[in-house]
């Protein structure tokens, strides 16, 4: 059997086999030690375990569950802004800012469009308005009768669709669907970036376009004390094993545990994301 034909039948159809498996000179070091130590009968077997790292993806009804969760989000985002645009006259300035959230709902609505079809029979029932509660229980009971309150519901809004995106990413890992979810996980960011530097435009001091550090470092930096499990370990400095603020102790600028923050995003937990979102879910549509 020779294993460079066979690699090489690959990587006409597939250019990138190499790098799937490894940089393609270790992957040629470790076939080459492979075929070393074990015996010709057991090489399709030991290919069989290399191809399958490679290539092998999650169960469909695993894929299934985080697309569904995934629709789920979009359908809360795409209602919160279609209801603000078409049944809450006043609420949104005209010119720049009814624009900006126009244009939001209509890719979140694009996102729904595009998971429900990757979906298909297998989509969850369809969410409609009336199966959310925007106030949260009243928590944010004026989020459609003013405008810096409806703010901060999307910048929660969006903040978690970025971290959840994130977080579901291992499970995607070896499926088509990734590249899906990554390209929506982008521009869910460009949201979030957007509707907090509107919301700082609107009085929320300090407020950045991208997640730093609340007041005394804590991982919120929103201020909305209602919102706290939105931006869970935000505040974290520590990264691959790392402690960034000491990275050159010495320094006369060292770097502050606000930037060390800032330059790394974590993701949130499915089970993080639940908590969140069925806070305006009604009773018996929660995930």
């Amino acid at each position: 059997m020779n294993i460079l034909s066979i690699l090489d039948e690959i990587e006409k159809v597939d250019g990138e086999i190499y790098e799937r498996i490894n940089p393609r000179r270790k992957a040629m070091k470790d076939f080459f030690q492979v075929g070393k130590k074990i015996s010709l009968a057991a090489m399709p077997l030991a290919l069989g375990s290399l191809f399958n790292k490679a290539y092998g993806q999650a169960t469909p009804t695993a894929i299934n569950e985080v697309l569904n969760f995934a629709l789920t989000l979009e359908y809360l985002e795409y209602h919160f802004y279609n209801h603000a645009v078409v049944a809450a006259p006043g609420l949104i300035p005209a010119g720049a800012p009814t624009a900006a959230i126009t244009t939001i709902r209509d890719h979140e609505k694009a996102h729904v469009d595009l998971l429900k079809g990757a979906l298909g029979a297998a989509a969850r029932t369809e969410l409609v308005y009336d199966n959310f509660d925007f106030t949260a229980g009243g928590t944010f009971g004026t989020v459609y009768s003013d405008y810096v309150t409806f703010l901060k519901v999307a910048a929660a809004f969006e903040d978690t669709g970025v971290r959840a995106y994130k977080g579901q990413a291992p499970a995607l890992k070896g499926n088509a669907v990734l590249t899906t979810a990554l390209q929506i996980h982008s521009v869910e960011a460009r949201h979030a970036s957007h509707i907090r530097q509107m919301l700082a435009a609107n009085g929320a001091t300090g407020l950045k376009p991208w997640i730093s550090l609340g007041a005394g470092g804590v991982s919120n930096d929103t201020g909305i004390a209602a919102v706290d499990p939105v931006y869970a370990r935000e505040n974290t400095t520590l990264q691959a094993g790392v402690e960034i603020t000491q990275l050159d102790a010495t320094a006369t600028t060292k770097i502050t545990a606000a930037a060390a923050a800032e330059s790394f995003d974590e993701f949130l937990t499915k089970a993080e994301v639940v908590t969140i979102a069925n806070l305006f879910l009604k009773p018996g549509f929660k995930l």
